[in-house]
């Protein structure tokens, strides 16, 4: 992939394994929104881009080559080797193959611990239309002002401290609900260093896992999220209703207990077992496998 300065922006020539909607609409992440023209806008880290695929090629708009270095191929996971982990999971039975080609696009965004951990807090028994609307709210009311791209005005996601000292009804915003006050606990949290989540990459996903599941509201399913997606946690394997029906469709019978799923993924799937998560959850919910009707 070669990446060239062009006028507010980069260019990733032949950009390999990347397909916007399978990034942007596998359920990793809430803040990025399809525009009319089908690229996507985000904001990421305080900064608003807009990623466009024509061809092989992806246009970044509104940003520069230093922050392609120093930000973006951190964030788009872009020095990681897709083919080799497809290669990996494609080998191991038809399934993983079949999901692999299915959203043979898919790439891990590098995102924050805090909003990852809010964010997915937010998920919990949730629609992903609602959620977004919560997170907007909250960054809309709390965050800072970054500044209008294209007509409309953007926000970044609020600090801890920012949430410190509000009330649950300072935050009953759409698609928050009885998950305010989890949002709440977590922030004085993290303010008041009970829990250092920025510190939990440094240590094993179990010991990582049971850590997150100090903060009020968060589980088995949630903490893994938290930590695939902004963690490094490689190994973890999120388990929602989509995950669970696909993997009781083709690999473990009707009415396994999540735990019992989780082990054996975490044996048929070792390392990178988060990708296959990914794979077997955007396969599963596009296609609507194990849906009874």
């Amino acid at each position: 992939m070669k990446i060239c300065e062009i006028e507010n922006g980069v260019v990733l020539e032949n950009a390999k394994d990347f397909e916007l909607p399978h990034v942007f609409e596998c359920g990793q992440c809430f803040r990025w929104n399809k525009q009319r023209d089908g690229s996507y806008t985000g904001v990421v880290n305080g900064k608003v881009i807009n990623l466009k695929k024509e061809g092989n090629d992806i246009y970044i708009d509104n940003t520069n080559a230093d922050e392609m270095e120093n930000i973006w191929k951190i964030y788009f996971d872009l020095n990681r080797d897709y083919g080799l982990i497809k290669n990996q999971l494609a080998k191991m039975d038809e399934t993983m193959s079949t999901s692999v080609k299915f959203g043979h696009g898919i790439r891990i965004l590098k995102q924050d611990e805090w909003e990852t951990l809010v964010s997915f807090i937010t998920s919990a028994n949730n629609r992903i239309p609602m959620i977004k609307k919560a997170i907007e709210a909250l960054s809309e009311n709390h965050g800072e002002y970054i500044g209008e791209y294209k007509g409309k005005k953007y926000y970044s996601f609020p600090k801890p401290e920012a949430l410190y000292d509000l009330g649950v009804d300072d935050i009953q915003y759409n698609g928050i609900g009885f998950r305010g006050k989890y949002i709440l606990n977590a922030a004085k949290l993290v303010v008041d260093k009970e829990i250092d989540i920025y510190s939990l990459k440094g240590i094993s996903t179990n010991d990582a896992r049971q850590q997150l599941m100090l903060f009020p509201g968060i589980g088995p399913k949630v903490s893994d999220c938290i930590m695939f997606f902004s963690m490094n946690k490689d190994d973890a394997f999120p388990i929602d209703i989509w995950v669970k029906r696909v993997m009781e469709y083709f690999y473990v019978p009707e009415g396994t207990s999540l735990k019992k799923i989780q082990s054996f993924a975490q044996e048929r799937f070792g390392s990178i077992a988060g990708f296959a998560q990914q794979y077997l959850f955007y396969y599963a919910r596009e296609l609507k496998i194990g849906r009874k009707k």
